[in-house]
């Protein structure tokens, strides 16, 4: 069995610690500007008009982007950790579940026209069983979002800063590994089941509020453009933008529900015999 060694909150949540890089990525681009003298050399007309226009396009081209939204490496915020230890009862999450997120234009574009609400997100059973996440923005409220499906789309705004929440609604410890755009929250590297996670007391709230950077601090989330977004800038990989995924873990000698044993108990029998024997 897997043991780990968590990092815990001030609040009392706990957590796990690999170490943060940050990344930052600036590209200027010049523009230069040539004048021909009037008693240059004459050269074929053709060549240079058509090497001009190719180069007019390329600098004239605006930056390749993704519509919608994607999350950036934001300002750095307090978040303090201490460690503990925790082994889990399996290799295998014992649930898992994701958000989507995008703008408005965005959500309406793939949701057509379906009814927005506030709150926590409907997950699956056993997910919805044992934890409740949702995302909060910087003013403390929950960001609008639709259900289509067993999907959950969540509406950010570019610029705004958010946090992840998830609430343990069961009588067990968990631990929850989360990524963002396909990056671990706490290493910042490709996200795995085989990653550590956060630990959440029975009945407790856990916030999550940016990439791991060290004990003390993370690097909030903030919506931006997709080629803004810390999977593109240090990455410069785009295929995973615009989803959180979070893994729930129970740890060695609990037994709560599963898919399989709720399956096994909606096929119970009550009358398995249906005739006498001698």
């Amino acid at each position: 069995m897997l043991k780990s060694i968590l990092f815990a909150r001030a609040l009392g949540f706990r957590f796990n610690h690999p170490n943060m890089k940050s990344s930052r990525f600036i590209a200027p681009i010049a523009i230069a500007s040539f004048l021909a003298s009037c008693t240059a050399p004459e050269v074929a007309p053709s060549l240079n008009r058509s090497t001009t226009a190719r180069e007019s396009a390329a600098f004239s081209q605006p930056p390749q982007d993704r519509p919608g939204l994607g999350t950036k490496w934001g300002e750095t915020r307090i978040s303090r950790v201490a460690s503990t230890a925790f082994e889990r009862a399996s290799k295998q999450p014992l649930a898992v579940a994701a958000i989507n997120y995008n703008d408005a234009a965005g959500i309406r574009a793939m949701a057509g026209a379906v009814e927005w609400r506030r709150g926590w997100p409907l997950l699956r059973s056993p997910a919805g069983s044992l934890i409740s996440v949702g995302l909060r923005d910087q003013s403390g409220k929950f960001l609008p979002g639709l259900s289509i499906g067993d999907r959950w789309f969540v509406a950010g705004e570019e610029g705004r800063r958010y946090s992840i929440v998830v609430r343990n609604r069961s009588d067990l410890r968990l631990e929850i590994v989360l990524s963002v755009d396909g990056l671990d929250v706490i290493d910042g590297r490709t996200a795995s089941f085989g990653k550590r996670g956060y630990l959440i007391d029975p009945y407790r709230q856990l916030v999550v509020e940016g990439f791991r950077q060290s004990t003390e601090a993370v690097a909030a989330f903030r919506f931006g453009p997709v080629r803004e977004s810390y999977a593109n800038q240090k990455y410069g990989d785009t295929r995973n933008v615009g989803v959180i995924g979070i893994a729930i873990f129970n740890e060695r000698g609990t037994n709560p529900w599963t898919d399989r044993e709720v399956k096994k108990r909606l096929k119970a029998d009550p009358f398995p015999g249906r005739f006498a024997t001698p």
